[in-house]
């Protein structure tokens, strides 16, 4: 299939593909559909090594279900939106239960281009990351999710399991937290 007709290809309809035996469709829907979600997964945990693991799980789950995939009810990015996002909170909560807590995994490498410009992305986001652990947890991911990931109202309702007003409710109480958190702190936000 040449490049520009894959383009306008559904992720349904690659999914469907790949349940007909066309593997080509697979990597295809896999370069769509990865990459958010190794984002998603990388903010949620902290770690790429695991994040990478639960992009794969993830994966792996929706090649499964490929043949019993009833088209027109989801898009293929949004329930593994939500699959990861399931995935990752199951591990976050094994994490506590062993006792360690999320600041003490260590921040995943980045390669930035100047050491200057790391540490002043490193600063922002330090302040970022302590702000939205002070929210409550469903207002964190909805912020992320909305704000961070880029997901739209109802792609988040459906990740949460939740309307789209309490999405709405989740992100305006969240966003109002944060400028709260953050108010003190202008002045290092200015870089």
């Amino acid at each position: 299939m040449p490049l520009d007709q894959a383009m306008e290809v559904s992720n349904e309809a690659l999914l469907v593909l790949y349940a007909n035996g066309d593997p080509a469709a697979a990597g295809q829907l896999t370069a769509r559909l990865a990459p958010r979600a190794l984002s998603i997964a990388q903010r949620m945990l902290r770690d790429l090594a695991e994040a990478e693991d639960v992009v794969q799980d993830a994966m792996l789950r929706l090649w499964k279900i490929a043949p019993e995939w009833r088209t027109g009810e989801a898009d293929p990015a949004t329930w593994l939106t939500r699959v990861v996002h399931n995935l990752c909170i199951d591990r976050l909560r094994r994490r506590q239960r062993v006792s360690v807590g999320i600041d003490d995994v260590a921040e995943p490498a980045d390669p930035a281009p100047t050491v200057e410009a790391r540490m002043i992305r490193d600063e922002r986001a330090a302040l970022l990351d302590a702000a939205l652990a002070h929210l409550p947890e469903r207002q964190r991911q909805a912020v992320t999710l909305r704000h961070i990931e880029g997901l739209s109202n109802p792609e988040i309702a459906q990740v949460m399991d939740i309307s789209v007003e309490a999405v709405e409710s989740l992100t305006a109480r969240g966003k109002r937290g944060l400028a709260q958190a953050l108010a003190p702190k202008r002045k290092e936000l200015s870089l």
